[in-house]
């Protein structure tokens, strides 16, 4: 209280005296007040700006002693110059602790700013609501954006299809859906995704009632896969497959559209239940098939080029979007071709012949061979029958060998032309591969293209005078068996002609099997009982072979003969057949009649 006797003695006034209580009352109160204050840790005071010490300024917040801030805390993040205060500025700064062990206080005007930017952005928003901000860098697994406060954007919550590098929207300003707050820990977690996904929702159904086939609609490019590109109608994809790109062949779709690329393109297909919809550009011009028939008739020429090789053949450009197919055998008359890309290269120019025109399948067939004259048609006269030729063999089959006589023309060496005394069970036995032989045209066949060859026929044939003189029925020979049969056994009389002893002729006993009396290798005496021209077989016989009393020759009636006794069939009447050799040309023994004697 004021001391007013003190007063009086100065003779001081009482409007003076009463002026002086007031001040002093007031002070009394403010100091009160600020005793009252509640300087609790983390909370936000306003404190007044009494200095500033090079880096530092000294706040006073009414505490028994005052806070030092760095300026850097003034300066705004991502700008490069600041807004500093002035001695006398009041300032909102955070007490972050009350009283250290050296008896200051701890301030921070950063954090008071971010703690006023989080409650400002918990006042107006919450989980779900739709918030812009200003993208402000790339940090572990996703984005960084301010929307008032820092707050994350994950990687996969970029966009539908996340992009490539999400680094693109940096200095972007982007609108997402609020996720999920922490308050907690101060965390926001937004996504652009999810809010693409909602808006596209609501525009696919609206998209869809208003989507009808056989429209063009403009569309943006949003994605490119290997069968095509998928193109954003306004909130629903279609699927533009290459096969759609254009009436041309499309191997890339990369050549033909880029993403963000807008388009106009034709709906082909809606299937309102999948909510799938098939898209095409080609299908926006008349199809070059159109009137096919008219501008390619089979059997018309025409210059293409070659636009891709394939095992089977080659696929050649007529126009865009009209290719036909070059089958491999129909490249060459002659040429052997294992692979197209032995006469062809992608690019090259070609002359082709239209054969055939599918158009329900858009498919044409196309001849090279047909622009080029056709050595078959020459073949004939070239090589008449029994003209000697010299070719190479080339292949070998089980019944036979192709040589080639020129190039791209074969013939045909059967087995059955290779020897007339041997029988050649396989044409190696004869001939290899890559051998050069001699031979004799027997005949040509235009149509199928083929030329049959002969060995044999280079040589006369022994049937027909050689071995009749040298072997003679009742002769006696040497030879070597074979070949067992359960019919009797073959034997060498000499190198490629071989006899047949029949197995009622190996003994005088009855026998089941020619394994009872010899074995393949056995070297035997027997004798000749026929030689048959007409079909080249010798008859032989291994009874009685030693037995002097038995001739070397059997008259002619006995072994069928030309001396045949009168009558109508040449035999005795009475007598019955009793066939041995071959058994294919006539009796060759008679069983006594009845009436006979024994």
């Amino acid at each position: 209280m004021v001391n007013r006797n003190l007063m009086r003695q100065f003779d001081a006034p009482l409007e003076a005296e009463e002026k002086i209580q007031s001040e002093f009352e007031a002070e009394i109160a403010e100091w009160i007040k600020q005793s009252d204050k509640d300087y609790e840790a983390n909370k936000i005071v306003t404190g007044k700006v009494v200095e500033i010490r090079g880096e530092e300024v000294v706040i006073d917040i009414g505490y028994k002693s005052e806070g030092l801030i760095r300026l850097d805390e003034w300066r705004d993040e991502g700008v490069d110059g600041a807004n500093y205060p002035k001695v006398g500025d009041t300032v909102e700064v955070l007490l972050e602790t009350v009283e250290d062990e050296n008896g200051t206080i701890s301030l921070s005007y950063r954090k008071a700013k971010r703690q006023k930017e989080w409650n400002e952005v918990l006042a107006k928003h919450k989980e779900g609501d739709v918030v812009a901000g200003k993208v402000l860098k790339k940090i572990k697994g996703g984005l960084l954006v301010n929307i008032g406060v820092n707050v994350f954007l994950p990687a996969s919550q970029v966009d539908i299809r996340r992009p490539p590098d999400i680094g693109l929207y940096i200095d972007q300003t982007i609108e997402c859906t609020i996720l999920k707050i922490d308050e907690l820990r101060r965390n926001i977690v937004v996504s652009r995704r999810k809010l693409i996904e909602d808006r596209r929702t609501v525009q696919r159904e609206k998209l869809m009632s208003e989507l009808q086939e056989g429209q063009v609609r403009k569309g943006v490019v949003k994605n490119i896969a290997e069968f095509g590109a998928f193109v954003d109608l306004g909130g629903i994809d279609g699927l533009l497959h290459i096969t759609d790109m254009g009436w041309h062949r499309v191997t890339n779709p990369h050549d033909v559209v880029k993403i963000e690329q807008e388009l106009e393109v034709f709906i082909l297909h809606i299937d309102k239940e999948r909510q799938k919809i098939a898209l095409s550009l080609k299908h926006k011009t008349p199809s070059p098939w159109q009137d096919i028939e008219a501008k390619y008739p089979e059997n018309s020429k025409h210059q293409g080029e070659v636009v891709n090789i394939m095992p089977y053949g080659a696929f050649v450009k007529l126009e865009p979007g009209i290719e036909g197919l070059v089958h491999i055998s129909e490249m060459s008359w002659t040429k052997r071709i294992s692979h197209p890309n032995e006469v062809l290269s992608t690019g090259d120019k070609v002359e082709v012949q239209v054969l055939k025109i599918n158009h329900d399948k858009k498919e044409i067939s196309l001849g090279m061979k047909q622009c080029q004259q056709n050595p078959w048609d020459e073949v004939a006269k070239k090589y008449p029958n029994g003209m000697q030729v010299t070719g190479t063999v080339r292949n070998l089959t089980n019944y036979g060998a192709f040589i080639e006589i020129e190039e791209g023309i074969d013939g045909l060496l059967h087995v059955s032309d290779m020897s007339y005394v041997r029988k050649v069970s396989n044409p190696s036995e004869v001939v290899q591969k890559g051998q050069k032989v001699t031979c004799i045209v027997l005949s040509v066949d235009q149509e199928r293209k083929r030329v049959a060859l002969g060995l044999k026929q280079m040589g006369k044939d022994p049937w027909e005078g050689d071995i009749p003189e040298r072997f003679k029925p009742g002769q006696k020979v040497k030879g070597k068996i074979t070949k067992l049969t359960n019919f009797g056994v073959f034997v060498e009389l000499e190198p490629g002609l071989e006899g047949l002893l029949h197995i009622s002729e190996l003994s005088e006993n009855k026998i089941e099997s020619p394994e009872e009396v010899v074995k393949v290798g056995d070297d035997v005496d027997v004798k000749v009982l026929r030689v048959d021209t007409k079909d080249r077989k010798i008859g032989l016989s291994m009874k009685n072979v030693d037995d002097p009393t038995v001739p070397d020759e059997l008259p002619d009636e006995l072994m069928g003969g030309d001396n045949k006794p009168s009558g109508s069939s040449g035999k005795p009447e009475g007598k019955k057949d009793l066939r041995g050799g071959t058994g294919a040309a006539g009796p060759l023994f008679q069983l006594p009649g009845q009436g006979d004697e024994e």
